[in-house]
């Protein structure tokens, strides 16, 4: 009887601490609720800093390159591109934008949307601020023989 009772007092502490354990984990998640709701994105991510990249005249590559692959390519309107974003946080409002891009043949023409975040996602603790003087100057150049010009980082 006393092995069989020092098991079960045994039993019973793991089973405490181990009670415990999961309850304290889940007491460091930052979103609170019950029942679980998880974050729902969808959709492509586009910055200001992209959209104020455009130039009208550049080629669909261009544009693909910059902005990415179109979220909705209508097969009857090969000439726009769509940008769609959404997300829907487990516990919150739902945020939506758009923004379109229209060609003309091969070449960008105009572009219109809703306004665009000026950092990405996961950079929403951060500021966006940064003070001119840290900022390097630094060109890279491309050799005049494949077509290129002199362009700083950004």
């Amino acid at each position: 009887m006393t092995f069989a009772n020092s098991f079960f007092k045994t039993l019973r502490v793991a089973l405490a601490a181990g009670t415990a354990a999961a309850v304290l984990t889940a007491c460091g998640s930052t979103e609170w609720g019950f029942p679980y709701r998880p974050n729902i994105q969808q959709g492509n991510w586009i910055t200001a800093e992209q959209v104020a990249r455009l130039e009208p005249g550049m080629s669909r590559e261009q544009v693909r390159f910059l902005l990415g692959t179109p979220t909705l390519q209508d097969i009857f309107r090969s000439d726009r591109w769509d940008y769609p974003y959404y997300h829907k946080p487990g516990y919150g409002d739902a945020e939506q934008r758009r923004f379109s891009v229209w060609f003309e043949g091969d070449y960008l023409v105009r572009w219109e949307g809703d306004a665009q975040p000026d950092r990405q996602p996961f950079q929403k603790t951060d500021t966006g601020a940064v003070a001119e003087d840290t900022r390097s100057s630094v060109t890279e150049s491309t050799p005049a023989s494949t077509g290129g010009t002199s362009e700083p980082l950004r």
